[in-house]
């Protein structure tokens, strides 16, 4: 247990630095509210229309499949760096993952889960 002391205290050192960095942006930083700074902002241009309505369904899905396929590589650097040492029954199981994985991804390619329209 006492070799993951170091990665607790980065964590806490990390969150640390972030909240005493917010709550000093919100204590000392300008508070000048305006009728501008109100109003809605779109890459430097004055937008159309202020957006209103639902986003599509394709959205979602979209954003739910790249979340699927980073986890993947979560899953598999770890894997990669220990390939030796798990040996065939190691592979098997990586392979037995990403087929999975795989028939998921076709699958959702066959309903056209992936075209943006």
């Amino acid at each position: 247990m006492s070799e993951y002391i170091g990665i607790v205290v980065a964590f806490v050192f990390a969150a640390a630095f972030a909240a005493l960095n917010i709550v000093l942006a919100s204590v000392l930083g300008p508070k000048k509210p305006s009728r501008v700074k109100y109003e809605p902002f779109e890459c430097g241009q004055a937008p159309l229309s202020v957006p209103i309505g639902r986003l599509s369904v394709k959205f979602y899905l979209t954003a739910i499949l790249f979340i699927l396929f980073d986890v993947e590589l979560v899953f598999l650097y770890p894997w990669a760096v220990v390939y030796r040492a798990l040996g065939a029954p190691g592979l098997a199981q990586m392979g037995i993952f990403l087929g999975i994985l795989m028939a998921g991804f076709f699958y959702a390619w066959d309903n056209g889960a992936l075209d943006w329209q």
